[in-house]
């Protein structure tokens, strides 16, 4: 996930103002990512296959032991259909977040595909600047990592907190986020605005493209691209994101979405 060239000495100048522009610090920030009781449904294309999966995104408002107040996000994700027959999969994450500094508290993950298993989290200590990764799938990968200066957050939170940025073609963010046992800097630029069809209507877009440009890992490595579709209507859902690999892409499309839960009755 490379921005095209420019045809003139003089674009290439008006970009590079514009990405420094928009940037922003990476400081702790008040958590507006999600609203309490807010839940999205994916259906999940592969390759051929129209309803490969579902992952289903909700958010939930509560107190921990310390009395902070928290975000639960929780994250499911199963194959569904005719792949399920050959490939079943199944996975569970959470991500806690405190709601005054938008930093992650915890995380966890544990899922499995009948032959590979992930059971791991994170818990992340500010005071001492040490994120405890405990890995039980993998014993020999737990580790203590230095948590980098910033405010890290996880990847999919990161995806979905665009959509209050605002943002316009040749603008970037960039985000520090956290994948268990390493940190990344990513770099979120917004791209180009595109009509988008899902099963809850059809709307305008932003498309932003996540690009990880200093010591590419992973997918980012192997030449894999993310995209995330942003409605520019009303509550600006992300209603679409994908990521290509060289062998095939996965299309997220937003089928269901619950609003905010109402505040309880005075």
């Amino acid at each position: 996930m490379r921005p095209a060239p420019s045809s003139s000495i003089n674009s290439r100048l008006l970009l590079t103002a514009l990405f420094f522009l928009a940037a922003r610090p990476l400081v702790a920030a008040p958590f507006v990512v999600f609203a309490d009781g807010e839940t999205f449904t994916y259906r999940v294309s592969w390759a051929i296959f129209s309803r490969a999966g579902e992952i289903v995104i909700a958010a939930h408002e509560e107190k921990d032991a310390q009395g902070a107040t928290v975000f639960r996000i929780t994250t499911d994700t199963s194959t569904r259909g005719i792949i399920q027959s050959f490939y079943s999969y199944r996975n569970h994450a959470e991500v806690i977040i405190d709601r005054d500094t938008g930093r992650l508290v915890f995380m966890q993950e544990k899922g499995s595909d009948g032959r590979r298993s992930s059971d791991n989290e994170t818990t992340f200590d500010y005071a001492k600047k040490i994120a405890r990764y405990i890995d039980r799938a993998h014993p020999d990968r737990t580790q203590d990592v230095a948590i980098p200066a910033g405010a890290p957050i996880d990847l999919l939170s990161a995806l979905v907190q665009t959509r209050e940025w605002n943002l316009q073609p040749g603008q970037k963010r960039e985000v520090l986020v956290n994948f268990g046992n390493e940190f990344f800097l990513i770099s979120i630029y917004a791209d180009h605005f595109e009509q988008v069809r899902t099963p809850l209507g059809t709307c305008q877009t932003l498309v932003l493209i996540p690009r990880m440009e200093q010591n590419p890992k992973g997918v980012f490595k192997h030449g894999g691209e993310f995209k995330v579709w942003i409605s520019q209507q009303g509550q600006k859902l992300p209603v679409k994101m994908q990521l290509k690999l060289p062998f095939g892409a996965a299309t997220l499309v937003l089928a269901e979405y619950h609003p905010a839960a109402a505040p309880p009755p005075r």
